[in-house]
């Protein structure tokens, strides 16, 4: 039964899917990028990254399942003697698909599609603060000094209007007091 297995058809026979992703793959090996469609790249990528499977793990066996999609006699070797070593110690994703726009003319996405070189690393993560940097690093909370200091002002207005026995109408702004 053939559950679950999906695979994009690429608007292609089998025969001529096959023939094209066996095509790409010998490229990208040999060249080391290809520029294609975003869908035609993420199928490309799913042979290409059992094909460097398969050449880290070195054997005969390997060699001619290799052999079985990638024709060409060079290209094999290359994967088993270069490419294959230096991801020994990588566990999959041996490949990357950049997104570059879109083609003129149909305007399909298009993109990039590159085996990654040994120095490709990803960024370190930003360590995680802990909760009790986080307080410490946050400023302390603001002091409420502004209605304390309206009040006094008011006070000092109904003061000072009490003194001078003017009322001052409820148009008017109350004079700030003057500091002496």
């Amino acid at each position: 039964m053939r559950h679950r297995r999906t695979t994009a058809k690429l608007g292609r026979t089998a025969a001529h899917r096959k023939a094209m992703l066996r095509n790409m793959v010998t490229s990208l090996l040999e060249e080391g990028r290809i520029k294609t469609t975003i869908p035609k790249a993420k199928e490309a990528r799913r042979v290409a990254e059992r094909m460097i499977t398969f050449a880290k793990r070195g054997d005969l066996h390997a060699r001619r399942q290799v052999l079985r999609v990638v024709r060409d006699p060079k290209v094999v070797a290359k994967l088993f003697d270069e490419i294959g070593p230096r991801f020994a110690n990588r566990q999959g994703g041996y490949t990357r698909v950049l997104k570059t726009g879109f083609r003129n003319g149909d305007n399909a996405p298009m993109s990039i599609l590159e085996i990654l070189t040994e120095d490709t690393v990803k960024a370190p993560a930003r360590p995680k603060r802990k909760p009790a940097e986080k307080a410490a690093v946050a400023p302390p909370p603001a002091v409420e000094t502004a209605p304390e200091a309206q009040e006094e002002a008011s006070e000092a207005t109904q003061a000072e209007e009490e003194d001078s026995g003017e009322e001052a109408s409820p148009d008017e702004e109350p004079e700030a007091p003057k500091d002496e």
